[in-house]
């Protein structure tokens, strides 16, 4: 009898650590891409419904991507203007927005094919990952750079994706404040539009 909970114990302690584990990314921007590349082909290979593999990619962004900053410089000087509760609502609306938006782009890859070239160390807060997505019989190849915040070494996060040059938090910036711009500077305006997308 005791040896069989021993045994139970010992599984259980193993199975928490793999668990742990699983949740543990490298402090290293490069290693880092690559983990969350690998973790991400494992999900859109899996046999599970989109929904599912929605549920899974929305909770690996949590984990691994700056939201609320990339959120902030979405919103550019206009947070400045917004009063706690504003601005406590915006966060919560970009943050379903922005995962609304992640999942529903990358639900309709299968098997994607990402090389992680090379890093280049920006400053100390900053790291560039390179990386290729590449070409297949239907896609051409496409690169993307990946932003990585290092303000704490020990918990990089995504900031920002570069793809053939392009920057999506900026392009992102700059549909906000042309929501804005044709509303007054009305944040009631951009709430609409972010909770339509998020409703559809």
């Amino acid at each position: 009898m005791k040896k069989s909970i021993s045994l139970l114990i010992w599984s259980f302690l193993a199975w928490f650590i793999i668990q742990v584990s699983c949740f543990s990314y490298s402090s290293d921007p490069e290693k880092f891409i690559s983990e969350i590349v690998e973790e991400a082909k494992i999900v859109l290979n899996s046999d599970i419904t989109k929904e599912e593999k929605a549920k899974k990619l929305s909770d690996l962004a949590l984990k691994t991507v700056d939201i609320k900053g990339i959120g902030y410089y979405t919103l550019g000087s206009k947070r400045k203007d917004l009063s706690p509760e504003e601005l406590e609502k915006y966060e919560k609306i970009f943050q379903k927005y922005f995962l609304k938006s992640f999942t529903s782009r990358l639900t309709d890859y299968s098997d994607p094919k990402i090389a992680v070239l090379s890093s280049e160390k920006i400053n100390e807060k900053y790291t560039i990952v390179k990386s290729m997505l590449l070409k297949t019989s239907k896609k051409p190849e496409v690169k993307i750079d990946w932003r990585v915040y290092t303000n704490d070494p020990e918990n990089p996060l995504i900031r920002d994706l570069i793809i053939e040059g392009l920057k999506l938090a900026r392009t992102q910036k700059e549909e906000f404040l042309s929501i804005l711009s044709a509303n007054n500077n009305d944040i009631n305006a951009l709430f609409l539009k972010l909770e339509e997308f998020i409703n559809q």
